[in-house]
């Protein structure tokens, strides 16, 4: 089996925008079971919203506006990617700093409407979540804090996708021995946001501190006023899961 470090970035929006964020550019490399170099896979993406980059993104990743220009829109660059994907014949594990890679490209396969059951059946490691478990950390640390922590020597530019999928193979081969591959997952969809599970969290604490029994009703009637953002019925029965592990209510 190979491992590929993936990474990439994406682009902004206008605040509160209906158009979504896109991938702008894909970059992985590829190891073997060995840990060592094989190959690599960079792409650019020109994205059909907000193809102009906006200051912070440019700023931020360096991406030149003109390369975007003259880049391939998303089918033709993750048809490529899946191709070399395919290289590796005894399989792949897809590695991940955080989750939002794997989100943002089954966003975009999605709204390319592109068949998303390879995605969703592959196999990946965040780790991320992985350093914080190896290291007893609890709050979240970029790739540059993670090379600073594991003393590694960083390179390239932060914020290009393959930059950074190079960096987080340095930051992998260093924790290797440490991390618990049985903690391998599939993308799973998720309706509510950080913000909705954090008011849930703060709701039980209130409550509780209160000597009030927490309720899913008592967090639905005076925590979320708008009764619009539950609306979703696949958010609500997210949002009232995520309750009763807080609680231990069945």
């Amino acid at each position: 089996m190979d491992y590929i470090i993936l990474d990439i970035e994406f682009n902004g929006r206008k605040f509160a925008s209906e158009h979504p964020m896109e991938v702008i550019e894909i970059g992985a490399v590829r190891l073997d079971a060995s840990l060592q170099y094989k190959d690599e896979f960079s792409s650019l993406i020109k994205p059909i919203y907000f193809s102009t980059l906006n200051s912070f993104i440019k700023k931020k990743t360096g991406i030149p506006q003109e390369d975007i220009d003259v880049a391939d829109r998303f089918p033709k660059v993750i048809a490529a990617f899946r191709a070399w994907l395919d290289l590796s014949t005894d399989g792949v594990l897809l590695l991940t700093w955080g989750g939002e890679d794997m989100k943002r490209i089954i966003q975009d396969v999605r709204m390319h409407k592109i068949d998303d059951a390879y995605w969703m059946q592959a196999t990946y490691f965040d780790l991320l979540k992985g350093l914080l478990r190896a290291r007893g950390l609890s709050n979240d640390v970029s790739v540059e804090g993670a090379m600073a922590l594991l003393e590694l020597e960083p390179s390239g530019s932060a914020h290009r996708a393959l930059d950074d999928a190079k960096m987080t193979a340095e930051i992998f081969r260093a924790l290797f021995t440490d991390l618990d591959f049985e903690r391998a997952q599939h993308y799973k969809d998720t309706f509510s946001n950080a913000r909705e599970r954090k008011t849930v969290k703060v709701a039980i604490k209130a409550m509780t501190s209160q000597k009030i029994v927490p309720t899913w009703e008592l967090v639905e009637e005076h925590y979320f006023p708008d009764k619009t953002v539950l609306a979703d019925p696949r958010k609500l029965a997210e949002l009232q899961a995520y309750f009763a592990a807080q609680t231990g209510a069945k």
